[in-house]
């Protein structure tokens, strides 16, 4: 097998998998309630270093298991995400509501992200495994993309997961004929599709992939107001425009895919159902991009409320008279669940010459509204401006959560038909009323 980074001649010593799964709560006896997947953990590890020449005392893989009490353990879980070669995810219903599960998720799917941003391609670093069995159509939005391999494992695997095959006795030989067949899986992805390592982020506030539970599909609109290229000022004299403002590179020092497609990439990741449209063939007032009358008029009536919007905007969408006017009925209208977000790259000199000043001044007078909403929270950094493409993927996150929080606490809500009950109260016992003190009922005056 060849452990050698792509590139490089020093071996990749890296452990080959990170194993994701969620913790099952303790049962009425005192057992281990994750001793089966500690033994699933050290069968794929043994049969990792058996087809593998990993020198000995290097890990093969990485699982979570009793560091959770001790000190250190988001940077340990962290430094792993970051470096471990195959994300192994355990599927089960308890899985997807797993908040500490979605962020593993999410921060493993950001170094996909990167080395696709990077130019190397899609990497197939996801192996998911059937722990137990889980509906297909119960999936989140943001990992039905990945399709769990079936033709490898057999009917039985399908039907009971690993933990059907690891508890019945009469299927063992299914359950090692099963893991030896992921541990060849794992080896064949990591040594095939390197992965590069990524900078650990911080695990405790890293975002979800999944959404919490309860909550239903979560919905989000995105608009690009860019100029398309034969629309570009002369002065521009950069290349980052395309046909239409959905090609619009602001990154193209660090990336050669367009901003759109990247947002579209990342929102998903985060379990919402995104819609993504061209600012120049949109109707400004419309209710996915305002989703709602203006704020200047609380008595007006209010539309249907749409879905939470974030607004992608180019400064130098602004030297247009006719954008320019659109985007002021934008702001004027716009609703306080919509965001926006202004990349501002800051090894493009053009931004930053005297040409850039005052584009980005004309930009303040023409969202006063949005951007100023948006310095008041603590994404503030997206309408100030966002230097890089790493600073973008990380403030995306936390302003789509944001619109959405400002969306649900804002919105009109709809009320099912029929007649309107009272609210339910709790009411404490009762007792007889006692006579006040120094009163002359039943005492001596």
């Amino acid at each position: 097998m060849n452990r050698h980074v792509r590139g490089r001649g020093a071996p990749d010593n890296r452990p080959y998998f990170f194993l994701s799964y969620a913790h099952t709560p303790s049962g009425p006896d005192s057992g281990d309630p994750d001793h089966w997947v500690y033994t699933l953990y050290k069968d794929l590890c043994a049969d990792i270093l058996a087809i593998t020449d990993l020198p000995a005392g290097t890990p093969p893989g990485f699982m979570d298991r009793e560091m959770r009490s001790g000190e250190g353990w988001p940077v340990r879980l962290s430094d792993n995400l970051a470096h471990c070669r195959v994300f192994v995810p355990l599927y089960s219903p308890r899985y997807f509501s797993s908040e500490a599960c979605g962020r593993e998720w999410f921060a493993f799917s950001d170094r996909i992200r990167q080395a696709r941003d990077a130019g190397a391609g899609d990497i197939p670093a996801i192996v998911p495994v059937l722990w137990s069995r889980v509906g297909m159509d119960r999936l989140p939005e943001s990992v039905r993309h990945l399709q769990v391999e079936r033709n490898a494992f057999g009917e039985r695997y399908l039907d009971h997961g690993i933990y059907g095959l690891i508890k019945l006795k009469r299927l063992r030989d299914e359950y090692d004929e099963t893991v030896f067949t992921l541990a060849q899986r794992i080896v064949q992805v990591a040594e095939e599709s390197p992965l590069p390592s990524s900078t650990p982020r911080p695990f405790e506030s890293t975002p979800s992939a999944f959404a919490p539970p309860g909550d239903g599909p979560r919905r989000i609109h995105l608009t690009v107001a860019a100029p398309a290229r034969h629309m570009v000022p002369e002065s521009r004299k950069n290349g980052r425009y395309g046909e239409s403002s959905l090609q619009w590179n602001p990154y193209g020092d660090e990336t050669p895919r367009p901003i759109a497609t990247l947002a579209e990439e990342l929102i998903r990741s985060l379990d919402y159902r995104i819609t993504v449209s061209d600012f120049d063939n949109e109707d400004p007032t419309t209710e996915d991009l305002v989703a709602g009358g203006s704020d200047e008029d609380p008595e007006a009536e209010e539309p249907d409320p749409g879905h939470p919007a974030i607004l992608l905007v180019d400064c130098w969408a602004v030297l247009d008279e006719d954008r320019r006017r659109r985007l002021k009925a934008f702001d004027a209208n716009a609703r306080p669940w919509v965001g926006a977000i202004v990349p501002w790259n800051h090894n493009d000199e053009e931004c930053h010459g005297a040409e850039g000043r005052q584009v980005k001044a004309k930009l303040e007078r023409t969202l006063p509204l949005i951007l100023e909403r948006g310095r008041r929270t603590d994404c503030r950094i997206a309408a100030n401006g966002v230097p890089s493409l790493q600073v973008f993927a990380d403030v995306l996150p936390a302003l789509a959560a944001h619109t959405t929080r400002q969306y649900l606490r804002h919105a009109q809500a709809h009320p099912p038909e029929g007649p309107q009950l009272p609210q339910p109260r709790l009411m404490g016992p009762t007792y007889p009323q006692q006579p006040a003190a120094g009163s002359d009922h039943g005492g001596e005056a």
